[in-house]
């Protein structure tokens, strides 16, 4: 098993930026790839990002490219995902997912392990 603890969420004005962070612990050397998800109010759970655990390949959605950074720690089993120029429209859950056996598919059918989520509310 792997636990996902997500991080860094809060309440933030348009323009401004967050981190996010997703600590992995248990069965890590299980996680082919890491992904970002985010369920905005009243919506489906979309794709943001996705990152390969061995070599750090990286994918975002159109929405989010150009805005968010994916990046990850190892060593630390962490991923951090920086979202800078934030928009209302990225109110949402964000939500951590780990994959056993992809290299960062944007389909959450193909992840594993899943975080709690943590709250990003951006105002106008």
């Amino acid at each position: 098993q792997v636990q996902l603890v997500e991080s860094g969420g809060g309440l933030v004005q348009a323009g401004d930026s967050l981190r996010l962070s997703c600590v992995a612990s248990g069965r890590t050397f299980s996680i082919s790839a890491m992904g970002w998800f985010r369920q905005p109010p009243g919506k489906e759970r979309e794709f943001v990002s996705a990152i390969s655990w061995s070599g750090g390949r990286t994918y975002y959605a159109d929405s989010v490219k150009g805005r968010f950074t994916l990046s990850r720690d190892n060593a630390k089993n962490t991923v951090y995902l920086q979202m800078n120029s934030l928009k209302p429209e990225d109110t949402a859950v964000y939500s951590c997912a780990a994959d056993r056996f992809g290299d960062g598919t944007t389909q959450s059918r193909d992840y594993e392990y899943w975080g709690r989520g943590t709250q990003v509310t951006v105002s106008s």
